[in-house]
């Protein structure tokens, strides 16, 4: 980060909404209000032996004292406020229902139903969701697949000029960034790219929340300039699960639409206790991140080195190796590759869970996801890559001829999402001879995790016989609605 002032510095050590908060729970009020367990005293005895009684005085309901998600007034409205000054943004929204309501909330405050977006195929679900509730037609970027790496890299520069080279009506570019594995894209360009063409730029930077606070790490969207950028807090930061941020940072979209879109999306009932871990993530992570991820960074490079020089059959690609394929590395994710060991990603994370206890985010056929934190600690990390070390010497399996690949994507789509998720006029054909008919379901093999059938859109002969392969050797595709995946829903006329 740049140098701080002293009066910044000041503004930012002070978390609004976590004092006001806890001055309620210090008086300890009789609750007439919601919920039902009344500052913690009707929680189930079990829990509340091992959790302790204080912390569910943080759990309240909306009155003036602690001000409204909804119609921030006081201390919710400081608190946002100083969320936006630390990302250098002019707004942000607390999210208490994750990142996906962020995703959703981009489509339909920035687009009109009918509006075109391109986004990549390789997106969070929650896209679809955004896609079909806002009713636009989304252009689809074909996800490049790295078969040396194993992995899957999103939009690039060249990719996205080259969608508004041929389809100039789209209203905005739709951006994940960091992937799952922390590959960063190269979004000033694109910014920068779309701006100069009239295009807003959408943002899911759920796993780039701290990019921001440590000169080491790639360039957050906030910095490359997107319109709208939706943030886990949760993920990477301190705050608890669901807690979430959008910011806001443009002048092609409307704030008051963005508002609005807001509130409607969100809960009425938001958890206080979330609300005041956001408060406090933001100030944390302004105070020190620079200091807690330089000591991140330093244990996950250890860690990354320790596997590729002492663990044979399995490697962790490096940031180096990123760049040279033009784009940039959050080197405090470790991707393990794992084809080696003959054993796939999935086995060798549950072997970790059982004997080792150690858990991941994340698993494939390919590769395990270690995601790290400020919460992270060089003997996590140890921990970590001893079991890999023991795992890599106790089990043996044969190596398989395991290929990453995904049909093309490009296909017509024929209808929007809305419509033909909001139809009754489906029916289910084989498979076999699904090739030509409009599909009526999303489908999506794990891996690679990319939906290989959306709704609305022209079923191929390559995607039919993609998706029997898959089935074939038991990869289970998440849409399908019976055990073994034989059928399609496809649209009728």
């Amino acid at each position: 980060m740049k140098k701080i002032s002293k009066l910044l510095l000041a503004k930012q050590s002070k978390a609004p909404l976590f004092d006001t908060l806890l001055a309620h729970a210090k008086r300890d009020v009789v609750s007439f209000h919601c919920p039902g367990h009344k500052n913690g005293k009707g929680i189930d005895r079990e829990l509340k032996d091992y959790t302790g009684e204080e912390v569910y005085k943080f759990d309240v309901t909306v009155f003036d004292e602690v001000d409204s998600l909804h119609d921030p007034v006081g201390s919710i409205k400081k608190a946002q406020e100083l969320m936006a000054q630390a990302y250098g943004v002019e707004h942000s929204f607390f999210l208490v229902n994750g990142s996906s309501v962020g995703n959703i909330a981009m489509f339909l405050a920035a687009c009109d139903s009918g509006d075109s977006v391109i986004v990549s195929r390789s997106s969070h679900k929650s896209i679809m969701a955004g896609i079909i509730m806002s009713g636009v037609w989304p252009i689809w970027i074909q996800p490049k697949i790295d078969q040396n790496l194993d992995l899957i890299f999103n939009s690039t520069y060249n990719q996205v000029k080259d969608a508004l080279d041929r389809y100039p009506e789209a209203k905005a570019v739709f951006i994940t960034s960091p992937t799952y594995n922390g590959i960063v894209t190269e979004l000033s360009r694109i910014v920068d790219l779309c701006h100069r063409r009239g295009k807003t730029v959408l943002v899911d930077e759920a796993h780039g929340v701290h990019l921001l606070f440590n000169n080491q790490l790639p360039e957050s969207a906030v910095s490359a300039g997107a319109d709208l950028c939706v943030q886990s807090t949760h993920k990477i930061l301190s705050a608890m699960s669901q807690g979430s941020v959008l910011h806001f940072n443009s002048k092609l979209v409307d704030f008051n639409r963005v508002k609005r879109v807001v509130s409607m999306l969100q809960t009425t009932s938001p958890n206080y206790l979330i609300l005041a871990t956001l408060d406090l993530a933001r100030r944390q992570a302004f105070l020190r991140g620079e200091e807690n991820f330089n000591r991140v960074i330093k244990a996950a490079e250890w860690g990354r080195a320790y596997i590729n020089d002492n663990i044979n059959s399995m490697k962790c690609f490096t940031r180096q190796e990123v760049q040279k394929l033009g784009f940039d590395l959050d080197v405090t994710k470790l991707t393990v590759n794992v084809t080696k060991t003959g054993l796939s990603g999935y086995e060798i994370e549950s072997i970790l869970a059982k004997e080792y206890n150690v858990q991941l985010d994340y698993a494939d056929l390919f590769n395990l996801v270690a995601i790290m934190s400020e919460g992270s600690e060089k003997s996590d990390v140890e921990v970590f890559v001893n079991a890999l070390e023991n795992i890599s010497e106790k089990y043996r399996g044969k190596q398989k001829n395991w290929i990453l690949k995904i049909p093309s994507l490009a296909t017509e789509m024929v209808m929007r999402p809305r419509e033909v998720f909001l139809s009754n006029s489906t029916k289910k054909v084989s498979l076999k001879k699904a090739a030509g008919h409009v599909a009526a379901q999303t489908l999506t093999p794990y891996p690679p995790g990319i939906p290989v059938v959306i709704p609305g859109e022209r079923i191929t002969k390559e995607i039919c016989d993609y998706l029997i392969d898959m089935s074939s050797k038991d990869i289970r595709v998440s849409g399908q609605e019976t055990g073994m995946l034989r059928t399609v829903k496809v649209f009728t006329n």
